[in-house]
């Protein structure tokens, strides 16, 4: 391709920054970054923001790139034919590439209720919404809080920690992706905290109503704010546009994350769905992909083959209040093993992980193609493995964390 390249990145999160940052390595690419809100949405402080500790914002102009172009705007869709999405605030813009990266949010509930009375919080706004609800409800007030996993735990550590009455409805088991030594650890620093933890095959929600939580075992318990941190969805702007999705509505893309519709369209972070086979939603995977995105933009401006993907997981990270958190290792499948860091170490970790996550953009964002791809050997082979199976893509994460 001869003469400048625009390139537009949809979604302004974790995956998108990166790869909109990584493209500015070629003089002869433009490009633009399409996101509704005018500031980096810090989401592994989402929860912080809830118990009054941490606002959740980053500015864009501490990690994004001088030379993106930001357009505060959201895409109604996109016209591949034409090679230009259309956008709410009216008129379109073109395009070489696109690189969809519009990241989640809350799935809808499927518990009667749960719509009209619980908060959901997988969003900046609807972490606001509900900030504002707890700061003018008493602390002595009982707060429920639906979801045993990463969210939903570190939302009841927060506000424990904050001095709220808390319970924990976990629907089953208390972070379901620990080790059973991570869980113990992780049930003794809620116990500290005062939340009341209810888990088991009873404790899955079957209403909301105003001012209650009832259970499947008929139990009502008293909730003055219900907090909801069950599912993860993602934006339908992939199938309202005609592209190939999962059962979710991530974009279906090849290893190489482009799409199986479109050569000139690349998807990145948690709307992403390569192979059929969609990583864990997580911070920890969306950075890398927005990274892996742009290469493949650029390999292909070069004339090149992109690589296929190489990616694994490796941990998970939980704060636990301001004080403690957990750092639960897991083997290259992703699945968690004994080991684990907890306490006053596992706090700090999961704080440098937070911090960490603008740093790596800001970092790439002043000197370009500087992040680190690892490749994770076993994962590889792993991945490889499930594709040989023909595995059918996997649910969508029932909870998301860093």
């Amino acid at each position: 391709m001869t003469g400048n390249t625009h390139v537009l990145v949809i979604g302004g999160g974790y995956a998108g920054v990166m790869a909109a940052n990584r493209l500015t390595q070629r003089d002869d690419v433009t490009v633009t970054l399409i996101n509704p809100r005018p500031d980096l949405v810090h989401r592994v402080r989402l929860h912080q923001l809830v118990g009054g500790s941490d606002d959740a914002v980053v500015p864009y102009r501490d990690v994004l790139a001088e030379h993106v172009r930001l357009t505060v705007d959201t895409v109604t869709g996109i016209e591949a034919a034409e090679r230009r999405v259309t956008l709410s605030q009216g008129g379109t813009l073109g395009y070489d590439y696109l690189i969809y990266a519009v990241g989640s949010g809350s799935a809808e509930p499927g518990v009667p209720g749960a719509a009209e009375f619980a908060y959901p919080m997988a969003t900046l706004e609807a972490a606001q919404r509900l900030r504002a609800v707890l700061d003018a409800t008493p602390a002595t007030a009982p707060v429920t809080v639906v979801g045993g996993g990463p969210t939903g735990i570190e939302t009841a550590a927060e506000l424990a920690d904050a001095g709220c009455t808390v319970t924990l409805v976990c629907g089953g088991v208390l972070g379901p992706y620990l080790h059973s030594r991570g869980r113990r650890s992780v049930a003794r620093r809620l116990a500290a905290l005062g939340v009341t933890v209810i888990d088991g095959s009873d404790a899955k929600v079957t209403a909301v109503t105003g001012d209650a939580v009832r259970l499947a075992d008929g139990r009502e318990l008293p909730s003055e704010v219900t907090v909801w941190t069950v599912g993860f969805g993602v934006p339908d702007l992939a199938a309202r546009s005609g592209l190939s999705t999962d059962a979710v509505g991530r974009l279906i893309t090849d290893e190489t994350l482009t799409s199986v519709d479109d050569a000139r369209i690349v998807a990145a972070g948690d709307s992403a769905a390569p192979s059929g086979l969609p990583l864990r939603m997580s911070c920890l995977n969306a950075t890398p992909l927005g990274a892996r995105a742009a290469d493949t933009v650029l390999s292909r401006l070069a004339g090149e083959q992109p690589e296929n993907l190489h990616q694994s997981m490796y941990a998970q990270c939980i704060s636990l209040g301001r004080s403690a958190g957990i750092y639960q290792f897991a083997n290259r499948s992703d699945v968690a093993v004994w080991l684990h860091i907890d306490d006053g170490l596992g706090a700090r970790i999961k704080e440098m992980v937070c911090k960490g996550i603008p740093g790596h953009l800001a970092e790439e964002a002043h000197k370009p193609g500087s992040f680190r791809l690892h490749r994770m050997p076993g994962g590889v082979a792993k991945r490889r493995q499930m594709l040989r199976a023909g595995r059918p893509g996997t649910p969508a994460a029932a909870d998301r964390a860093a």
